[in-house]
């Protein structure tokens, strides 16, 4: 018992990280090698089997659009000094046809879109809303960090099971539910709304650097908001992965000021989005990837 609670300490001291803008403390047990690489295999999985669109003006503005968030970080760091955070990303930018209204990212910078979203964002720079949220997740490395918390529950679920492994099996099984119900809920659903709203908090910045008004974020979780209820609603918040729209919306009009002090207008004329075929909005399921 003593091992394995010495054994999470140390894990937890060693694996200790700063998310840069932030300035978040978070835990990644994993190499940065081995994720990315998780990232790639499993991105190119979703791409085969996927219908992938190419050639068309969305397809391209989602490349464009996503280069251009991409860049605008890259140089931000080199100019902080901080270019080597960004060694072995392998970007990637591609559109899915995909009815479902959502993006998603993977370790390593890879990004999808579905066209579903596309109904939504309405403008490119309602798409870079999208698209910088998802670059926020892989630089902020909230895939790692997923995975170090899975792990770490794991853990303390073993150092559990020792601690009670003399007492009876009706008391065993209690302790293991209260144990998973508590981890879940104080836990794990906690740390995926921190992380989507730091998604948030950095898309909005990191938009800002490419040139685009930080303005258009909550314009667009607003549109999101509209679907959503058009669809039936959402859920309760605390058993939900994603902060609720409301709060969203209210937590990004206050980041706003912030993203201000980092955006450099491009003084080029925006693209207006078109779907790239008739997309009728699906009922929004949740998911991890996004």
């Amino acid at each position: 018992m003593r091992r394995i609670l010495l054994a999470f300490l140390l894990v937890f001291l060693a694996a200790c990280e700063t998310v840069p803008i932030t300035g978040r403390q978070q835990i990644s047990i994993h190499g940065d090698a081995e994720m990315n690489a998780l990232g790639a295999r499993e991105y190119r999985r979703i791409i085969e089997e996927s219908d992938v669109v190419t050639g068309t003006k969305d397809a391209k503005l989602v490349s464009e659009v996503g280069n251009k968030i991409k860049n605008a970080v890259a140089s931000y760091f080199s100019q902080n000094g901080q270019a080597d955070r960004l060694k072995g990303y392998r970007w990637d930018f591609r559109l899915i046809d995909d009815d479902e209204p959502n993006a998603f990212c993977l370790p390593g910078g890879k990004v999808a879109v579905h066209t579903g979203i596309l109904d939504i964002t309405k403008t490119e720079a309602g798409l870079a809303v999208v698209m910088g949220h998802e670059v926020a997740h892989a630089i902020a490395n909230h895939g790692n960090e997923r995975m170090s918390q899975g792990l770490l529950v794991d853990l303390a679920g073993t150092a559990l099971l020792a601690a009670v492994a003399d007492e009876d099996s009706t008391t065993q099984f209690a302790l293991q539910a209260a144990f998973g119900l508590g981890s879940e809920l104080g836990l794990l659903l906690p740390f995926s709304r921190l992380h989507e709203s730091e998604a948030d908090r950095l898309g909005l910045i990191f938009m800002a650097m490419a040139g685009y008004d930080p303005h258009e974020a909550p314009k667009f979780w607003r549109r999101m908001a509209a679907a959503k209820e058009e669809e039936g609603g959402e859920g309760f918040e605390f058993l939900s992965t994603h902060p609720s729209d409301e709060t969203r919306v209210k937590d990004l009009e206050s980041a706003i000021g912030e993203a201000m002090t980092f955006y450099r207008p491009s003084g080029g004329r925006q693209q207006t989005v078109q779907s790239s075929s008739p997309q009728k909005l699906r009922k929004m399921r949740p998911r991890n990837q996004d």
